[in-house]
């Protein structure tokens, strides 16, 4: 299986659909469903009627899984940009920024 290029706590922009431009911080990836959820996007509401446990019932909003080619890794400018994967010299591999060349992480 290949590594992961979005992982849990990137800065990612959403790339299509309703939230489109908007970026966020993923909180769960899901790499057998090919899903992220990123906190603030793709919010999905439910309505809740009263019960025992929730006497007031209301409406429960919670952010929704979306696809994982939805979203970009967000640069250092905010922008989106894609991620290859490069060795150092001591032998770690570290995901890189296409357009910046920067570092993603370590």
């Amino acid at each position: 299986m290949a590594a992961a290029k979005i992982r849990k706590g990137d800065q990612v922009v959403v790339l299509s659909g309703k939230d489109k431009g908007r970026t966020g911080t993923v909180s769960k990836v899901m790499p057998k469903d090919g899903k992220v959820v990123v906190d603030g996007i793709n919010v999905a509401a439910r309505h809740r009627k009263p019960s025992q446990a929730n006497p007031q019932g209301g409406i429960d909003r919670s952010p929704a899984p979306m696809a994982i080619s939805k979203v970009a890794i967000a640069g250092k400018d905010g922008k989106p940009t894609r991620v290859r994967f490069e060795t150092k010299k001591d032998g770690t591999k570290v995901r890189v920024a296409v357009k910046s060349g920067e570092t993603i992480d370590g």
